[in-house]
């Protein structure tokens, strides 16, 4: 049966792959076109602000901002442009750097960086996206300045680099990825869903620690605990797998 089995397992992730990037990957981004943009503060605290750029997008691109508590900045990580921008993140001070998480998640670094005049940073391993990058680029190591979040590398392949931040002090994690909460992560009510593509192999590790605060680079935050929703995506991952692919066929066809 193990081999019928997998065949069929590889079968629908093929058909999610499809669906996924017909879905969501084709759909016009308007990253860098900031003209009348309307957009949503996802979060907001002292430590951490979060933005959705272009609310109506089916990706739901969240953005956030990291107060550098030693430095009296932040630090944007997987940022999009929009206007307004510099406005809602001036009264948390100077921009001291440009963080991309995800190596798919270049997004408006480069015009983010160059306006406030930072460097991009990106994990020491995440080095082959510095050609795609106009301006200086700098290796970040184990922490991301004095924010108090550690990175951990989630993964690290030919078709996906992912770091996780974690701060262990309070608890949240940004998942630039590998989960997320906007509609073609998640099947039916979930909170939180595990990416299409990961959902025979859910990271299963994000569950080791605890989690209060959930930072995703796609769609809302789960503001206060969140571990049990987390622990409860990537349990059923592979159970909803087909619920999702039904989900986003549907979607597909209208």
């Amino acid at each position: 049966m193990a081999g019928p089995l997998r065949s069929h397992w590889s079968d629908q992730i093929a058909v999610a792959r499809i669906l996924f990037l017909s879905a969501v990957l084709t759909e016009p981004v308007t990253a860098g076109d900031t003209t009348g943009t309307s957009f949503d503060v996802i979060h907001r605290q002292d430590d951490a602000l979060g933005w959705i750029a272009y609310p109506d997008e089916k990706m739901e691109r969240a953005s956030y901002a990291l107060t550098d508590s030693d430095r009296d900045g932040i630090w944007l990580v997987d940022p999009v442009d929009c206007d307004g921008l510099d406005e809602l993140l001036r009264p948390r001070g100077p921009v001291l750097g440009v963080v991309i998480a995800l190596d798919r998640h270049k997004r408006d670094a480069v015009a983010i960086a160059t306006r406030h005049e930072v460097p991009i940073y990106r994990p020491t391993w995440m080095q082959s996206i510095d050609d795609d990058l106009d301006g200086p680029v700098r290796a970040l190591g184990g922490e991301l300045g004095a924010t108090g979040f550690e990175l951990s590398k989630r993964i690290d392949n030919r078709f996906w680099k992912e770091v996780v931040l974690y701060r262990p002090s309070d608890a949240t994690v940004y998942v630039p990825e590998s989960v997320g909460a906007a509609a073609y992560f998640c099947v039916g009510d979930e909170p939180v869903g595990v990416h299409p593509m990961l959902r025979l192999t859910p990271p299963a590790e994000l569950t080791d620690r605890p989690v209060e605060r959930l930072f995703m680079g796609h769609g809302h935050p789960i503001g206060t605990d969140a571990t049990e929703p987390l622990v409860s995506a990537i349990d059923t991952a592979r159970q909803r797998f087909p619920g999702l692919l039904k989900q986003l066929l549907s979607s597909r066809l209208g």
